[in-house]
């Protein structure tokens, strides 16, 4: 019941979040448009699009791990590799981002980042990875469909084991 309740509160604080940086982004890129703001003598039209498209680009990353952190939720299983993949690059994006924002920033930004930062991580710790059916099965994405032997079973205790091959 609580990891369903921590998936499903990070996926409305990353929604949130998404939102929050989309809109700073475009008052960014609208305030170097309209002051016409250059860096070392770059276009500021370039610089606005740039602005808008970063913002773009975060807040689409940040909407995927709401809906992978989602789907966690509502089906109560762990998700995929590459919904994994998802959500521990968010979860290292915001380590990242937490580290610049207290410099830049401030300890609130810090704390709003670690904050986020638990939330993922704890989705992924709570919803461990599957584990593979005995006998090869399945379970496994990669899993080839039982082509692979059992293994076999392990020595009873006070059997010698070679210590190199």
């Amino acid at each position: 019941m609580l990891r369903r309740l921590v998936a499903g509160l990070a996926a409305i604080v990353l929604v949130v979040e998404a939102a929050v940086l989309v809109l700073v982004h475009i008052v960014l890129g609208r305030t170097t448009a309209n002051q016409s703001m250059s860096i070392a003598g770059s276009d500021p039209d370039v610089m606005s699009k740039a602005t808008y498209a970063m913002g773009a680009g975060m807040g689409a990353f940040l909407v995927l791990c709401a809906v992978l952190a989602a789907v966690t939720a509502l089906r109560d299983r762990s998700p995929g590799r590459f919904g994994r993949v998802v959500l521990v690059s968010g979860a290292v994006t915001h380590g990242v981002l937490g580290i610049l924002s207290v410099a830049l920033v401030g300890w609130a930004a810090f704390a709003t980042m670690m904050l986020i930062l638990c939330l993922l991580v704890l989705t992924l710790t709570s919803y461990a990875a599957r584990p593979a059916r005995p006998g090869g099965s399945g379970g496994g994405e990669g899993d080839a469909g039982g082509d692979t032997p059992p293994l076999p079973p392990p020595p009873p205790f006070g059997e010698l084991k070679p210590t190199s091959p």
